[in-house]
């Protein structure tokens, strides 16, 4: 009789060369992936690869560990509902604790009168719910974004997204009735976009056929741009006159990444709904629409909901994330680290006309590259810190339209000297490439 043989997945070697060739042929190019390494175990702001490297983690997960990777208390937290039951689907048969934690969440949003929640598990299922409600809210079907927003890759999410390249590209046609203006912020100003929504009401769809209007505090795939001050006020002020929902996707920008517990706190003005995703569960998967109440009750019982919906995993999580933000002051930490971020950038600024930009929230930071002689977007020089960084062990992102922004999004729970040791990984390479 032949011995059994080993599963696939235990096969040597064990070596990352030998899983990347393993990766490229179980599944499709479509999923992009950044590293040709394979991560092994991680604690905090640190994470091993499976053949014992170390890097420090200035990714985040793509800003889902503010906490840091399995922070004590969210892990004791998802041991302990694991030992209770892992899934019931709530809307059959629901749980204390989904509850309590939509309660705890409307009582720290920054939105005007009573409100509610609803748990989802992805922040794209949550914009699309987002617009369901809406929808449902105002009897409307239009829908108005901004140019180099991000709000997903499900379908209708990817058509409010306004970037073509890699989200959109050879998947339309889209859903009709969504609409795009220039985003107010460092490269645009108000008045163009106050122009173009003119526009858009003269030549494509009248206000009151408008259902929502959906904006990022801080864009992030479109390149960490913060929206001018202003711009919320009078957006806000539109939204009034002619009965639109105004929604702050905070998918990205929550839960103390930009010094504040949500973004939307940075400028005074209160929207009808906000999305929320990410950091808000400490790398499970979990999201949520927040929202004025009778806004959230539009849709009929069973017009929301999912199969996985406010998982009790996740679930546990989240309440444990809440208790470290407020134990641990994330907020505050997070506005340290980013003043703390953009001096160190700012110093190589002033030495390169390379970087033609250092902005952010809190610690939602960025710093922008071009060509130093026309001012062009600069790609390849982005490209190239961010290699030169993984090369001394700092993993780092990019984001943009053009593709030429660095972002910053370490945990808020990094220790004060692997924070200090990722500042100097980043001076060295950026010294090497600007050299």
């Amino acid at each position: 009789m032949n011995a059994p043989q080993k599963p696939q997945h235990l096969n040597t070697p064990h070596t990352n060369a030998a899983w990347h060739q393993r990766r490229l042929d179980a599944t499709p190019r479509g999923v992009g992936v950044m590293g040709d390494f394979f991560i092994e175990r991680a604690k905090n702001a640190e994470f091993w690869d499976i053949e014992g490297r170390r890097f420090i983690d200035f990714a985040g997960g793509i800003a889902v560990l503010n906490t840091g990777h399995v922070h004590p208390k969210v892990q004791a937290a998802i041991a302990a509902q694991l030992q209770r039951f892992t899934h019931s689907c709530y809307q059959v048969v629901p749980y204390t604790e989904y509850v309590a934690l939509a309660e705890r969440i409307n009582a720290i949003l920054p939105i005007d009168g009573p409100v509610k929640t609803a748990f989802f598990s992805t922040g794209a299922e949550a914009i699309e719910n987002a617009m369901k409600i809406a929808r449902s809210a105002t009897g409307r079907s239009g829908v108005i974004a901004f140019g180099g927003a991000f709000h997903g890759r499900s379908m209708f999410a990817v058509a409010m997204t306004g970037k073509v390249q890699p989200y959109k590209a050879g998947f339309g046609p889209f859903p009709p009735e969504i609409y795009h203006v220039p985003f107010p912020c460092h490269c645009a100003s108000l008045d163009d976009t106050k122009r173009a929504m003119e526009q858009l009401f003269k030549c494509d769809i009248e206000p009151n056929r408008v259902a929502a209007i959906v904006f990022e505090p801080v864009q992030g795939e479109g390149g960490f741009n913060p929206i001018q001050p202003a711009a919320v006020k009078w957006l806000r002020e539109l939204c009034d006159q002619h009965g639109i929902m105004l929604i702050a996707d905070e998918v990205q920008t929550g839960f103390a990444r930009t010094g504040k517990m949500f973004a939307m706190e940075h400028y005074g003005v209160s929207p009808d709904l906000m999305t929320l995703a990410k950091s808000m569960a400490g790398g499970t998967t979990l999201s949520a629409v927040c929202g004025k109440a009778a806004v959230m009750d539009a849709p009929s019982p069973g017009g929301l909901g999912g199969t996985y919906a406010g998982n009790p995993l996740a679930i546990a999580a989240a309440h444990a994330v809440l208790d470290v933000m407020a134990e641990e002051k994330l907020p505050e930490r997070a506005q340290k680290l980013g003043d703390e971020l953009i001096a160190r950038l700012n110093a190589v600024q002033a030495r390169s006309k390379r970087i033609s930009d250092v902005r952010g929230l809190g610690a939602m930071v960025a710093c922008e590259f071009v060509d130093a002689t026309t001012g062009a977007p600069d790609a390849d020089t982005t490209k190239k810190v961010q290699a030169a960084a993984l090369k001394r062990g700092l993993l780092l992102l990019t984001c943009g339209v053009y593709g030429n922004v660095i972002r910053f999004l370490f945990p808020l729970t990094i220790e004060d000297a692997v924070f200090a040791e990722g500042l100097d990984v980043i001076d060295a390479s950026m010294a090497e490439v600007l050299a």
